[in-house]
């Protein structure tokens, strides 16, 4: 996959998580949430400031982050979900 986001944004991989509780209770699809961790696939070369300077990104490619319920945008590529957002 050759994708590179632009400016300040970043690619994300979704950590799928466990299937069962701390207690060993098992998770049914239908009552797990989409995970808010992820691992950083590909980052943008970040932002300018107000002199054009370019402002150096905080992450890099294989870190894990952790993000909202609602951050960034849902994309698909090559039949992965992946989501883009900002840093």
């Amino acid at each position: 996959m050759a994708f590179t986001p632009l400016h300040d944004r970043v690619l994300v991989r979704r950590v799928e998580s466990e299937e069962k509780t701390a207690g060993g209770l098992i998770i049914p699809d239908s009552a797990k949430e989409k995970p808010a961790e992820g691992i950083i696939v590909a980052v943008g070369a970040g932002a300018r400031d107000e002199d054009g300077e370019r402002i150096a990104m905080d992450v890099k490619e294989g870190d894990k982050v952790l993000f909202g319920k609602w951050s960034g945008t849902e994309i698909t590529l090559d039949g992965e979900e992946l989501l883009i957002m900002k840093e």
